[in-house]
């Protein structure tokens, strides 16, 4: 089985990513959520190119990172999960639940210390919230977030199709919480019990310090209500609130090489 996930990692990520991302884009067109200031072409070119950008220097850089370091854990028998012997499917539940509890505290780490937020503040500029943003991350901060990960899983010892999941879902749910789609109340009421929804998350991408350092989670909307960092609605509303950084919003900062030089800005 691990040799199996091992071998089909890329194409498993490859599937979800297109098909979570088509879907999304599509019902952005049907229900948009809010009229987009910045031309939807220029945007994307920039966005997904970055993204590619980052999916090249991960391979390279760092290939299979997680699951190769899951498997080199099996082998030594290191990590918590290779020491209780728990069954599978409890090992990649808990395994799920830690990886998005400590996704979380690395978001807010990214905010708290300048050097980091420096990094992270490119995901921020987006003067626009669509699906794109959700993988709009410096090349830096993707690979500082790769190498704590790995360190996640050398601690936590778990099974390769954990490893899987976890940045498939990671991915897609990215995505999701950073589309323009409307959804209705009750049902953004109902999902914010059980996932990150877009209206929840984009909040976070408000102009607004106190708003931006709200809503912290990717996955599950849980981590936010225990350590006292969610936030229900944005003071102007989801229509009005403004979206971006103060200082990054004029359109020469959204090309390619000024968002890749932005952390010396």
């Amino acid at each position: 089985m691990n040799s199996f996930i091992t071998d089909s990692e890329s194409t498993l990520r490859l599937v979800v990513f297109f098909s979570v991302f088509l879907l999304l884009a599509l019902l952005e067109l049907i229900i948009p959520r809010r009229q987009l200031t910045m031309p939807k072409a220029r945007r994307w070119t920039v966005n997904i190119g970055i993204s590619f950008f980052n999916t090249a220097l991960i391979r390279l850089v760092v290939p299979l990172a997680g699951v190769a370091a899951a498997e080199f854990a099996q082998q030594r028998n290191w990590g918590i999960f290779n020491l209780l012997d728990l069954p599978p499917l409890l090992s990649i539940l808990i395994f799920l639940l830690l990886f998005d509890l400590a996704i979380y505290f690395q978001h807010r780490l990214f905010h708290l210390v300048p050097l980091f937020w420096r990094l992270h503040r490119m995901h921020h500029t987006d003067m626009d919230y669509d699906v794109t943003t959700g993988n709009r991350f410096h090349p830096a901060s993707i690979l500082l977030s790769s190498l704590i990960k790995l360190g996640l899983v050398l601690v936590m010892g778990p099974l390769s199709v954990a490893i899987v999941l976890a940045e498939i879902l990671l991915n897609a749910t990215s995505m999701f919480n950073h589309s323009n789609i409307s959804l209705p109340v009750a049902a953004d009421r109902v999902l914010r019990k059980v996932i990150v929804t877009p209206d929840m998350h984009r909040i976070h991408h408000s102009v607004d310090e106190f708003e931006h350092n709200k809503n912290f989670g990717f996955n599950f909307p849980w981590w936010d209500r225990l350590f006292g960092t969610y936030l229900q609605q944005p003071r102007l509303g989801q229509e009005q609130m403004e979206i971006g950084i103060r200082g990054f919003q004029d359109r020469e900062s959204a090309g390619f090489l000024s968002l890749l030089m932005q952390p010396l800005k």
